[in-house]
């Protein structure tokens, strides 16, 4: 395994070998992230796909001011995004002012650990419009203002939509731990003595 300066070298001059390993290095990395963001494997992987086109066309302007992981994450979602945006023909947008009252975290706690798949599963059962704002705004750590600029949305529609994502998100892992709790009945109940 070659260093990771000289392996994106050979990827700028274009080196199969050098672009397949890099390829292989952080794909599975990469096609988590791009997950969170679509709503199923094969959009995912279209995503990747895309943003890896992305990535060897401009890896000679990489400067390494942050890690090579980190920037190519940025390109997938960046790419994410774009996809998005143009499928957003039924995006919602809400004002703030019309939310219903939204579960605060106090309000609900869960005592039922869940799977990493389960986790996913709840994020990308989201509508589009939820889902990017959340990831954008929970995961990524993107203020409200940033998102309503890359998503081209109201700053009060990113507010709502995260509020609403939240809401669904507490409502699915809730009900989720609802049905994973639930106690198991005894096929032969145990009989009792009498007095």
């Amino acid at each position: 395994m070659i260093s990771e300066k000289k392996l994106i070298k050979a990827c700028i001059h274009y080196d199969r070998k050098a672009q397949r390993e890099l390829y292989n290095q952080y794909a599975p990395a990469l096609l988590g992230v791009s997950m969170r963001y679509t709503k199923n494997s094969q959009q995912a992987e279209d995503v990747l796909q895309d943003a890896f086109i992305k990535i060897f066309a401009s890896l000679k302007q990489f400067e390494g001011k942050s890690s090579l992981k980190t920037w190519m994450e940025r390109i997938v979602i960046n790419t994410a995004l774009s996809a998005y945006q143009k499928d957003r023909k039924h995006a919602f947008h809400e004002d703030v002012s019309t939310l219903d009252h939204t579960l605060t975290d106090e309000e609900v706690s869960f005592e039922v650990s869940f799977t990493e798949e389960e986790l996913l599963n709840v994020i990308r059962a989201l509508p589009e419009g939820y889902q990017a704002v959340f990831n954008l705004y929970a995961i990524e750590g993107y203020k409200h203002r940033e998102i309503a600029e890359l998503l081209g949305i109201d700053t009060n529609t990113s507010k709502s939509q995260y509020s609403r994502a939240r809401k669904l998100i507490q409502e699915k892992l809730l009900a989720l731990s609802e049905i994973k709790s639930v106690d198991i009945i005894p096929l032969y109940p145990t009989k009792k003595k009498l007095s």
